[in-house]
């Protein structure tokens, strides 16, 4: 018989029972007086029957489908934020809940039409997820059902889960502090619009002010410090070739991320310099490159898995109310040493 024929009056003859008393068992439901023994035979009979509740009779009497919406920019069809998914994934199993993927690729019409594919299927809840963590605007639609925004915040205060960047910044700069680097420590990667747009960046600021907090602490500050149009690894060379045309030369680099590094690297090669006998070089966000540059790159990573996690456990849980951080852990390589 075909799985998709089976019915709970099946499984009922099969274990000689009452459909109503087939349902209390296989739904948990508590106040039923059957033995163990005609528990087994219900068990039995809906295994060796290949019986599959009706998932959308079950949603009229729950008012619950245990499907959970995940819907993103760009975060499914990127290696490096494929964590989010991940954990998110990972958490739903475990809640026996199903997770419908949506990406918009940033195209307005198509995020509705996917945001009422998924409405109309009745979804528990909605995970509205970001790749760049940033402030944004949530779709109106969304806010019908419960949502936890994942990488991002919202001018409504919706919850949120995201990562501790400031935590990140003090990180980096006390690994740098602790390894004996004080007053010549320079930045590489301010970069004024991501600083002071959250609609860019929430990230950028985070990290400078928890730089800056490490320093103070230390009784120091920054050396040097150079901006850079975008986090990519052109304006990490070149920050960093202006870097060494300056007095003092800097003895430790923190950048703002991974692939200014890159750049970085690059930059001392050229010079003849070497990582981190000559220059101690940190950094954010874990990138697949940070482990295969050489020196390896000591980096601060984003924890996309447990982030994502977190954001279904929210959702479900109903602990909805303010921002939850999720703690960034260093990759400890081999890009950082005390001063020559």
């Amino acid at each position: 018989m075909g799985n998709n024929r089976v019915t709970l009056a099946d499984v009922a003859r099969r274990a000689g029972l009452s459909k109503t008393a087939v349902s209390l068992v296989l739904n948990g439901r508590e106040g039923t007086r059957l033995s163990a023994e005609a528990h087994q035979r219900v068990f039995a009979a809906a295994e060796e029957l290949g019986y599959r509740p009706n998932i959308a009779a079950r949603s009229l009497r729950t008012r619950k489908t245990a499907t959970i919406a995940f819907v993103s920019d760009v975060v499914a069809t990127t290696r490096f934020a494929g964590g989010l998914i991940r954990g998110a994934l990972d958490a739903a199993r475990e809640r026996n809940h199903v997770l419908l993927i949506a990406e918009t690729q940033g195209d307005t019409s198509f995020e509705q039409h996917a945001i009422d594919a998924m409405i109309d299927r009745q979804v528990d809840g909605v995970i509205y997820a970001a790749m760049a963590t940033r402030r944004l605007t949530v779709p109106p639609a969304l806010l019908a059902n419960p949502v936890v925004l994942l990488n991002a915040t919202s001018p409504d205060g919706l919850p949120c889960v995201l990562p501790d960047d400031e935590q990140a910044g003090h990180t980096a700069a006390r690994t740098l502090l602790d390894h004996g680097h004080r007053d010549r420590i320079a930045v590489v990667g301010r970069n004024r619009l991501k600083e002071h747009d959250p609609e860019v960046s929430l990230a950028a600021d985070a990290r400078m002010r928890g730089i800056q907090r490490a320093l103070s602490e230390a009784g120091t500050s920054l050396g040097h410090e150079v901006f850079c149009r975008d986090w990519l690894p052109e304006y990490g060379f070149s920050a960093m070739r202006s870097l060494l045309h300056r007095s003092p030369r800097p003895t430790a680099v923190i950048c703002m991320n991974d692939r200014l590094a890159f750049g970085v690297y690059q930059a001392l090669a050229d010079a003849g310099l070497g990582v981190p006998g000559d220059v101690s070089v940190i950094s954010f966000d874990d990138d697949p490159i940070a482990a295969w540059l050489r020196p390896a790159l000591s980096t601060v990573a984003i924890p996309h898995e447990p982030m994502g996690r977190r954001a279904v456990e929210l959702l479900l849980d109903g602990n909805t109310a303010g921002r939850r951080l999720v703690p960034m852990s260093l990759r400890r390589r081999s890009s950082v040493a005390p001063p020559a």
